[in-house]
């Protein structure tokens, strides 16, 4: 598991902004972010990078329970660690993310 225990929080939208199974691009002190709340709530923060030697925009993935679909090369992506799933091998960094007071916050 590549996420950051520490690090200093951002601000990165109120949580209305972010619908549900839908990713949104957050430019967080230069970095790129893929931000997806599933369809429990739950918020999460990655690289929006793929793993894929190819590589690629993480975005624009599908979000299903709490995996990440990969847009361009259908890889299986667990938004609780960022391990790609088997058969494929990767890993996508991932962001701690709070929500307070209806704001959602991403720590980098």
């Amino acid at each position: 598991m590549t996420t950051k225990q520490s690090g200093t929080y951002f601000p990165a939208g109120e949580i209305d902004e972010f619908l549900p199974r839908i990713g949104r691009v957050v430019e967080i002190e230069g970095r790129q972010l893929a931000v997806f709340r599933a369809s429990d709530g739950t918020v999460f923060a990655a690289d929006n990078h793929t793993p894929h030697p190819k590589g690629g925009p993480l975005a624009e993935g599908i979000v299903s329970g709490h995996y990440l679909y990969d847009p361009l090369y259908d890889w299986k992506i667990d938004l609780c660690t960022g391990q790609v799933q088997a058969p494929d091998k990767g890993q996508v960094e991932m962001f701690p993310v709070k929500i307070e007071n209806g704001q959602v916050w991403i720590a980098v």
